[in-house]
């Protein structure tokens, strides 16, 4: 792909790429200054030294590998266009070197970058600041790097600290999970319950497949390019605090227990209440549970407006967009059993239902796709998008293909649960019943080579698997089921998840 638009005509003709979600944040990090030292994506040496120790390879302490993904076609250019994924260019990497994952085996390029121009996706982008646009005070600055809202206990413990720090305060919501613009409003939303001219700033850091200690070491340099003197972990970091205390670039502070006074109906520090006194808290899955079934926060846990942000993000499952997505060889009943289920949804009521069968996207949405293994592949992601965008806005998808391949089904499952819900069902009626059912003489076709790559004769199909695709959440075999009979089952299961109220 060539580089196009916006560009100076002397890098017109350089190649463009758009990296993923993470590395399109390290890109933007990069660029804003916010990852000293580093100026652009690590090589094999300092990614090496990185895994096995924690430093590049001059031995600058630094957490987390930092590198760049990109296509083999790639890696015999000198210098490549990024750009973000409207097609905007946003820098040139000058290849310093293009290496091979050892575990991975995909390839990556290495070097510093040319910034072209300021990132402006995401949500909230008025907010956003590079850390040298942000003005110092003099003094302290206590940073809070959070992924979560701020609720009571939390509000108290961070003015507690603050307060005995003689600190201002920065709140840094960090992007990338699954529910950015309810988290950055739920921040903004206490920003009256904190010291005054505390600053709220969205930075883009996704989660990553790190322990603890690299992700609190991570946020700990972000929060120190910002201009942070301090950063506030949680309480349960506390072991893990201790164990970065030497590596952190700067102090990582645990506040003291706080727990909620029954007696007295404040939060306040556990050791200054009666044990008698100290009412349970809200654990994480008691609040799913609230949330789910759509019953009030408890106004002692958290304030109002974060509660309502809590429930924007995580509906009620009865409200809750969901995808349901059928998978199993042709012939095997899955269209059968998904038209009969969009049926059953929109007799019911409440529910805006999207049906998106195998065959009718082939036609429409897939047309011209071959039945290579990359054109299937290709048609399940489009129907993962579009089930995805039905989801995003708290409408029912029922998809019906064949989806041969667990790790395409894995990609559409990370896909829908980013903005929703998403249940697999395996239709898995054996070969031999449903080549005895095969009315198009599609079987008979393949077996006699005038199909090729055909799913189940010339072409695998991979169950569901747990460790791959998350597995099936229900498994049907419709030999000698009645579709009804097949309907009710799904029924079933959506009905004891919450999804649907019962008749």
């Amino acid at each position: 792909m060539t580089a196009e638009t916006g560009l100076p005509d002397t890098l017109r003709d350089l190649p463009a790429h758009t990296p993923g979600t993470v590395e399109l944040a390290d890109l933007e990090l990069l660029l804003a200054g916010a990852y000293p030292p580093l100026k652009g994506f690590l090589g094999s040496f300092d990614t090496a030294m990185v895994i096995a120790g924690g430093r590049l390879a001059d031995g600058t302490p630094w957490p987390v590998p930092v590198t760049l993904a990109v296509p083999e076609e790639l890696t015999g250019h000198e210098r490549i266009v990024l750009q973000d994924p409207e097609g905007v260019p946003l820098a040139v990497l000058s290849v310093a070197e293009a290496w091979q994952d050892p575990t991975s085996r995909g390839w990556r390029l290495a070097g510093e970058l040319e910034p072209l121009r300021a990132p402006a996706h995401g949500p909230f982008h008025r907010l956003r600041r590079r850390p040298d646009e942000l003005e110092r005070p003099d003094g302290p600055l206590l940073a809070v790097a959070t992924r979560e809202p701020l609720h009571r206990k939390q509000l108290g413990q961070l003015r507690q600290v603050a307060e005995r720090l003689g600190a201002r305060v920065l709140v840094l919501p960090l992007l990338g999970g699954e529910h950015d613009e309810a988290l950055v409003r739920a921040l903004l939303a206490v920003r009256r319950d904190l010291p005054d001219g505390t600053r709220v700033v969205p930075v883009p850091l996704p989660p990553r497949e790190v322990d603890g200690e690299r992700d609190l070491l991570l946020r700990a340099h972000v929060a120190a390019a910002y201009g942070a003197t301090h950063l506030l972990a949680d309480e349960q970091q506390a072991d893990t605090a201790e164990k970065i205390a030497d590596g952190a670039p700067i102090p990582v502070v645990v506040p003291e227990p706080w727990a909620y006074d029954a007696d007295v109906e404040v939060w306040r520090p556990v050791a200054r209440i009666e044990p008698d006194h100290v009412q349970a808290e809200l654990t994480r899955e008691r609040l799913g549970e609230l949330l789910d079934r759509g019953e009030p926060i408890p106004d002692w846990f958290t304030p109002p407006a974060v509660a309502a942000e809590l429930a924007v993000a995580r509906p009620p499952k009865h409200e809750r967009g969901l995808t349901v997505f059928f998978t199993g060889l042709s012939g095997s009943g899955k269209s059968t059993v998904a038209r009969g289920l969009a049926d059953a949804l929109v007799e019911r009521g409440g529910r805006t239902v999207s049906l998106l069968d195998g065959d009718v996207v082939r036609r429409l949405l897939s047309a011209g796709l071959t039945f290579s293994r990359a054109d299937r592949d290709l048609n399940i992601r489009r129907i993962g998008y579009v089930a995805a965008e039905i989801t995003r806005h708290g409408g029912v998808a029922i998809c019906a293909p064949i989806a041969p391949y667990a790790a395409t089904r894995a990609e559409v499952r990370r896909m829908v649960s980013a903005v929703g819900d998403f249940v697999l069902v395996h239709v898995a009626t054996p070969l031999e019943e449903c080549e005895r059912r095969d009315r198009k003489g599609l079987y008979a076709k393949a077996r006699a080579g005038a199909i090729p790559e055909f799913t189940g004769i010339s072409d695998p199909y991979e169950e569901p698997d747990p460790a791959v695709d998350g597995g099936a959440d229900l498994r049907l075999d419709t030999t000698g089921l009645e579709p009804d009979e097949a309907v009710d089952r799904v029924l079933d299961l959506l009905v004891e998840g919450g999804w649907v109220r019962p008749a």
